[in-house]
């Protein structure tokens, strides 16, 4: 009877396991922010779980969508890979949404969507401007993810637009 109960017990123990390895990899994680691209939203430090269906199914230990059946929209704090490193950054337009470029002196982007109550203006440096001003919309299949912190954010305006298949999740901070 004792060794039944050891058995038992070591099967609960190993579906637990199972189960949370199941959920870290398919449904829910937990980061910890590394920076300041996202201040004032999320601070050097803080924690930040993220939906991984929130989009898709993410390929396990991979840095895309396995199936998709959504996509990020304006303002969702989205995950994805960069260089082999997580990244999270806001949503700020995504696929056919106008961007105007302006260079009178500073540089700035302003996005105009269907889905946006009034357009948003972003500012650029002149290496960013110079990178992206040829872009007149946000491509089909992909979105511009732009931190909160526009002065010490590397984004999509210095290395280009993020394919939505490769977006992990969206954070749950708000």
């Amino acid at each position: 009877m004792a060794a039944k109960k050891k058995l038992s017990a070591g099967v609960f123990i190993l579906a637990g396991i199972a189960l949370g390895i199941f959920v870290k990899l398919f449904v829910l994680d937990i980061l910890i922010v590394s920076g300041t691209s996202m201040e004032s939203t999320l601070e050097d430090g803080n924690l930040l779980a993220v939906n991984k269906l929130a989009y898709g199914f993410v390929k396990p230990f991979g840095g895309e969508l396995l199936c998709g059946w959504a996509a990020p929209k304006q303002g969702d704090v989205i995950i994805y890979l960069y260089e082999n490193k997580i990244v999270v950054k806001r949503c700020a337009a995504v696929a056919g949404d106008d961007l105007a470029f302006f260079s009178d002196g500073q540089y700035s982007l302003t996005i105009r969507g269907p889905d946006l109550p009034e357009s948003v203006s972003i500012p650029l440096t002149e290496h960013q401007y110079q990178r992206i001003k040829y872009s007149p919309s946000v491509p089909e299949g992909m979105v511009l993810a732009v931190g909160d912190n526009y002065q010490n954010s590397i984004d999509s305006r210095d290395y280009g637009f993020v394919p939505v298949k490769n977006v992990l999740g969206k954070g749950l901070c708000q």
